[in-house]
């Protein structure tokens, strides 16, 4: 399939990107398109800048945090002994329940 039948190309401009690990990428844009400050290295994932003396640096992963851990930034000690002793109050008035007193 030539020009003739998918039409003219628009004009195009070509920028490079260099990432903190001094990978090159050279993405082509459509001359009136705004050009990003910032673009995804396709080799190692960082944002790359059109510096290559100076690229940004690489983003600060957070560590992983569990479901509890989330729970105990907001909740307190006390808080939490309280929500624990209301939900085993409601175990013990369920009919049935190994935690009912005298059972």
């Amino acid at each position: 399939m030539g020009e003739a039948e998918r039409g003219e190309a628009a004009p195009r401009v070509r920028v490079s990107f260099w990432c903190c690990n001094r990978h090159q990428t050279i993405p082509s844009f459509a001359s009136d398109a705004a050009i990003p400050e910032f673009w995804d290295c396709p080799r190692c994932g960082l944002p790359a800048g059109q510096d290559e003396t100076n690229p940004p640096a690489p983003p600060h992963a957070e560590p992983y945090k569990t479901h509890l851990a989330y729970v105990k930034e907001r909740r307190n000690d006390t808080d939490g002994a309280a929500i624990l002793e209301e939900a085993l109050e409601r175990l013990r008035q369920t009919p049935g329940s190994i935690l009912r007193r005298g059972a």
